[in-house]
């Protein structure tokens, strides 16, 4: 049940358990995630998933806070939700979980979106062009299209958009 890595001459062998402890000392992760990293630390299939529903048993490893973090930290950073979503899916965190993350989510995604556009480009634009470059930035960064369009419109003081 706990084997070991194999010995390389580095020192005492790590069993997949302790790397994984490791790995959750130092921020959340996600069961995908710890089990990609064992799987390319050496460690079998077997050791790998014994200890990853180990840690899961014992609460240090567990989806739902690995996704809530995750949210925090990406809203944190200025990121729209279908960005976020799309992170969330990659780490094999359920569509129904990440449904129900982002419903409850306490985030004005509009005005996210619209503190982001202030950082990065300052004082709004008239010019088509420019406000083509601001909508795909937000695009990018996951805020959704009719939000993106509300933002970027209201950038060209152009009373022919509305």
């Amino acid at each position: 049940m706990r084997s070991k890595k194999p010995d390389n001459g580095a020192g005492p062998t790590r069993t997949a358990y302790d790397k994984a402890l490791g790995l959750l000392a130092r921020r959340e992760h996600s069961r995908r995630e710890l089990q990609q990293k064992l799987g390319r630390g050496g460690f079998s299939r077997d050791d790998t998933a014994t200890a990853v529903e180990r840690l899961g048993d014992q609460g240090y490893q567990d989806d739902g806070r690995f996704a809530e973090a995750l949210l925090r930290s990406r809203v944190g950073q200025g990121y729209g939700p279908a960005r976020i979503r799309a992170e969330l899916r990659s780490q094999g965190i359920p569509d129904a979980t990440v449904r129900e993350l982002l419903d409850s989510a306490d985030v004005d995604w509009h005005e996210l979106a619209a503190n982001q556009l202030r950082r990065r480009y300052g004082s709004p634009s008239a010019d088509a062009a420019e406000r083509t470059r601001r909508a795909q930035f937000l695009l990018r960064r996951g805020f959704a299209a009719a939000t993106v369009r509300v933002l970027t419109h209201a950038d060209a003081e152009d009373p022919d958009d509305d």
